[in-house]
């Protein structure tokens, strides 16, 4: 109500704690502003929520966890709360537990649909968004166990086909595989779990019903085994099917403890109820000595009205392919595409839990990947969304305060545009020009300020720091307008000269606030804001020429900015990220070897082995990587930004843009070549048309050739064409022939 407004809740709320002993929290809230620049928005509250969600769980964990160690809990609890063990977290003062150390997860399913099902490092599949788990386990007769969780001896592989990721474990005579995936079952979508268990001694395979997942509690108040004793009803909702009825069932409640402990017991279970929601069912198969026993459990997964699941053949086919020698590329290359698609059902999701919802900033950079992949229609179908989120005031709104999102979403509009070589729509044009207008309005007077001409201070989802004037949101607000010009060059000429020059005036401020920083500092190298010493935080700024390439590749602020980077944020080949992330963060990492991938420096293939390097045996990387677990130590386990910036590096590798002409092969390394197998890329649409790239070796290891060939289907006429074979003089194309020779002994 209005009046409320006036009431002094302020002073009441600072009276009430003071007089229980606790701190003033008003006080203790403008003590932390004062941290920040003032902005309009302290901070989301998507963001606020989400954080108060994930640490209510986080809470349940620390009343759970530590008090019940006795029992199988997922494999990051086993690492975390183990004192022997490097993942180790000390818990005295944490008022939440939470997952620190193996934020690590891949997600199965099939295109265009909503759910994803997990599969932790371990084969814990939780089959529906934040729910509880199943795990499988082996229990000999005379009462040895095998659990994934507590092992050291288990390896994971991702199955490109049809998706399945298999986890595989052995201890003793025991052998456990178990493989996770979606299918379609009478037109359903199904998540299958296929258990395979040998021993050579009388054993039991146990499914074990878990009221857990790769973030920690989830509870379960019931579960109840049918009648013919082949599924459970979870919760009187939920079912899971089993294809063997079982031969012995066990169930437990929070006061009885894990039912791990009552596996040997000889009365069998049939049901059980747990008012605290801690319940756990084991159903157990027989598995004779020296045998095996293979059973499945089957989830059906809710299907909305609109949802109309594909299969994974028919969604790739038109997919842009790599073929390479180094198996190690290829597969993250494969996996990276699979998680792009995975997660682009309708809208676009940076991850298929943690980050199952919206952003602008992610949708960009996901968005042009799939671009970049030939997968227009999954790209069209996301950025029709866009303006339906797009305030009155021309906001492209995700979370409030965060004023990069309007220059993201305008830029990739007209990146469908060019790179389709299409009319942009109707409704895009109306949300460009609206979009690049308020980017216009939102600016800071030009009143002599170091932040003057630039976007106000806003949150910096970016994890840059507290509230800042960063540069990051500036420079994206100039490729906004820059976007919008070229978006309306041809339908309202007078709307794109206005956001051209504005572009200009914009540049210009930036370029202004740069030097009076520059100064500051003593070098050239960018802060995160002009308010900023050069820190971490300085990772945004590098924006400029990656992805934006508003600054020229070898601008002496931008190589700057990055040496001070590699010289001082960089941990085990990585960008280690100080700001919130505290761990390697892969995404910004390969934004780094993409600037030095741009200047010619060699120093980018380092950086891509590194990422390589840090990626998950399913091929996934989380978006920041502890530095001594090398786990998933921030976001989602899974995150698409990460996989999308090694699809593009790797594009970059074969075909970079370069304002009115193409680079090709100037990030291939040579060894790839050395056991003269050819080297493909393609076909990916390029701003001039879609493009194939093969490059064949002869005698590499030596002192060989390499022939560059190019296959296209040019808009207009062919672009002017650079080859620049790493380490080798660059070399200007013919126009009468699409392929060049290149002697290696030509190398610089």
């Amino acid at each position: 109500m209005p009046w409320m407004k006036w009431l002094p809740w302020r002073y009441i709320i600072s009276r009430f704690a003071r007089a229980h002993g606790f701190l003033d929290p008003v006080a203790v809230l403008s003590h932390l502003h004062r941290f920040s620049q003032p902005s309009e928005v302290t901070e989301p509250i998507e963001l606020l929520r989400a954080g108060a969600v994930f640490h209510a769980r986080g809470f349940i964990n620390s009343r759970v966890i530590q008090h019940n160690l006795d029992w199988v809990w997922p494999y990051w609890i086993s690492r975390q709360f183990d004192p022997a063990d490097p993942s180790f977290v000390p818990r005295a003062f944490s008022l939440t537990h939470v997952n620190l150390t193996h934020r690590n997860w891949t997600a199965v399913g099939l295109p265009d649909l909503q759910e994803t099902p997990l599969v932790d490092p371990r084969g814990l599949l939780t089959p529906l968004w934040d729910s509880w788990s199943l795990d499988a386990w082996i229990v000999t007769a005379d009462g040895d166990i095998l659990v994934p969780s507590r092992s050291t001896e288990t390896r994971q592989v991702l199955h490109m086909d049809a998706l399945s990721i298999v986890t595989e474990t052995d201890e003793l005579d025991m052998r456990l595989r178990v493989e996770a995936q979606v299918v379609m079952r009478d037109g359903a979508p199904v998540c299958l779990l296929d258990m395979t268990g040998h021993a050579g001694r009388d054993a039991w395979l146990v499914l074990a019903l878990r009221p857990y997942n790769p973030e920690g509690v989830r509870f379960i108040h019931e579960v109840k085994l049918s009648p013919e004793r082949n599924g459970w009803t979870v919760d009187n909702e939920r079912q899971v099917a089993f294809s063997d009825p079982v031969d012995r069932h066990h169930v437990s409640d929070y006061r009885q403890g894990d039912v791990y402990i009552h596996l040997r017991d000889a009365k069998d279970q049939k049901s059980g109820e747990c008012d605290i929601g801690m319940i756990t069912a084991a159903a157990m198969f027989a598995i004779p000595a020296g045998a095996s026993r293979n059973v499945q459990a089957r989830i059906t997964l809710p299907l909305s009205g609109e949802e109309k699941p594909g299969d994974w053949e028919a969604s790739l086919s038109e997919c842009c392919r790599l073929q390479t020698s180094d198996e190690q590329v290829q597969f993250l290359y494969d996996a990276a595409v699979r998680t792009l698609t995975l997660l682009s059902p309708g809208e676009v999701y940076a991850g298929p839990y943690t980050y199952k919802r919206f952003w602008f900033r992610d949708a960009a950079f996901i968005i042009h990947g799939l671009l970049c992949l030939g997968l227009t229609q999954r790209a069209e179908r996301a950025l029709d969304r866009f303006p339906k989120l797009q305030d009155l005031n021309g906001y492209f709104h995700s979370q409030a305060g965060e004023w990069d999102s309007n220059g993201e979403a305008i830029w990739i509009m007209q990146r469908f545009s060019e790179l389709t070589g299409t009319r942009p729509k109707n409704a895009w044009l109306d949300a460009a020009r609206a979009g690049a207008r308020w980017i216009l309005r939102k600016r800071e007077p030009n009143d002599g300020a170091p932040h003057a001409g630039l976007l106000p201070a806003g949150f910096s989802a970016e994890h840059l720091g507290p509230n800042d004037y960063y540069y990051w949101d500036d420079f994206w607000g100039v490729a906004g307008l820059r976007a919008a010009a070229r978006l309306m060059d041809d339908y309202d000429k007078l709307a794109a000269q206005e956001f051209e020059r504005e572009a200009e005036v914009f540049q210009q401020a930036i370029d202004i606030s740069l030097h009076r920083a520059s100064e500051r500092l003593g070098r050239p190298g960018m802060p995160a804001s002009p308010y900023r010493r050069l820190d971490a935080g300085a990772i945004g700024s590098v924006a400029a020429g990656y992805p934006l390439q508003l600054f020229e590749a070898d601008d002496p602020r931008l190589l700057d900015t990055v040496e001070f980077l590699l010289a001082n944020c960089f941990y085990k080949g990585g960008f280690f990220q100080d700001v919130i992330h505290s761990g390697v963060n892969i995404y910004l990492t390969l934004h780094v070897a993409q600037v030095l991938l741009r200047a010619g420096d060699a120093r980018y293939e380092a950086l891509m082995q590194g990422a390589a390097d840090l990626a998950s045996p399913a091929g996934q990387w989380p978006e920041a990587v502890h530095p001594a677990t090398g786990g998933g130590c921030m976001g989602d386990g899974q995150h698409a930004w990460a996989a999308v910036e090694w699809i593009l590096l790797l594009r970059s590798c074969f075909v970079r843009e370069e304002e009115d002409k193409l680079i090709l092969a100037s990030g291939v390394p040579l060894r790839w070549l050395e056991n003269d197998q050819p080297v493909t890329f393609g076909p990916t649409p390029t701003r001039f048309g879609p493009v194939s790239i093969k490059l064949i070796g002869e005698g590499v290891g030596a002192a060989g050739m390499v022939r560059v060939s190019w296959e296209a289907e040019w808009f207009d006429a062919a672009p002017p064409l650079e080859v620049r074979l790493p380490g080798v003089a660059a070399r200007r194309a013919p126009q009468e022939r699409n392929f060049v020779d290149i002697n290696v002994e030509d190398a610089q």
